[in-house]
């Protein structure tokens, strides 16, 4: 893999987690630049990982080969059109990690530049477990794509979608759903103490319950998560009354109308930016 120079526009969580999967890793940390209005985070990476720092964003674009656009959606204009007036980024890879811009308004951010790649890490990433999604379009060449899922695969797997649309989907099935599990363990712990245990001892039953099916899927990837689920469930058993009582109360429809909201916000988003 041919090692190319990269800048991170911003330094929150996520981009401090691919830097940190990258050097980890063993990319040379004086080919990563991050840029930021304050210092606080630039020094925490410039500390940890040696690489180099700026406030200045035109500085790191004019450095990069790959650009990765980290601000929040509501910035990206802004920032976009600052870059544009002072950096010639025609020779440029362009990778966005932000939530509801589609690559077209990005496109027409930066007046008219194709080659972009649209990214949707999750929050894992800051494990190096992360999932992300990602969509290139026509404009981006097989050794420029390699080489953003070579850096992504820093932090975790990828998958490449063919449609932006299904960005969408990205979003809603890996995106926003650690906090769905979350959601779920902290509804576990909240009843394992309501039933006598301390709160230690709930945390630890359900973090280790999650983690181990977690690894039983990931150990079982040709058997279908239906069958694990039956190796699991004796009929007449007190797994089988449990997953009855969650198909009853409607778990299934209300996990598949979460997803759909997800993707509906995610939509909606675009619009606005």
């Amino acid at each position: 893999m041919q090692l190319r120079k990269i800048s991170f526009i911003g330094a929150g969580n996520m981009p401090r987690s691919i830097i940190s999967g990258l050097i980890t890793n063993g990319y040379q940390a004086d080919l990563v630049m991050a840029s930021n209005p304050s210092t606080p985070k630039l020094d925490a990476l410039e500390k940890d990982f040696s690489i180099q720092v700026t406030q200045s964003n035109h500085q790191a674009a004019e450095f990069a080969q790959v650009i990765v656009l980290s601000v929040k959606p509501q910035l990206m204009e802004q920032v976009c059109a600052d870059l544009i007036s002072s950096v010639d980024i025609s020779d440029k890879i362009i990778v966005s990690i932000a939530a509801g811009i589609t690559s077209d308004r990005l496109s027409a951010m930066l007046g008219g530049h194709k080659n972009i790649v649209r990214t949707m890490p999750n929050t894992p990433s800051s494990l190096g477990l992360g999932m992300t999604g990602l969509f290139a379009n026509e404009s981006v060449n097989e050794e420029d794509k390699a080489f953003v899922a070579h850096v992504m695969q820093q932090v975790g797997e990828v998958l490449w979608v063919e449609e932006e649309e299904q960005i969408n989907t990205v979003i809603a099935a890996a995106g926003s759903s650690p906090a769905y599990f979350f959601l779920f363990a902290q509804a576990m712990q909240d009843e394992a103490m309501k039933m006598g245990l301390n709160k230690s001892d709930a945390r630890l039953l359900v973090q280790q319950a999650m983690k181990g099916s977690a690894e039983m899927i990931s150990h079982n990837s040709s058997l279908e998560l239906s069958e694990l689920r039956a190796q699991v469930t004796s009929k007449g058993g007190t797994t089988h009354e449990a997953i009855e009582t969650f198909r009853k109360s409607g778990l299934e429809e209300t996990v598949a109308k979460s997803m759909r909201a997800a993707v509906a916000r995610a939509k909606e988003m675009s619009k606005q930016f």
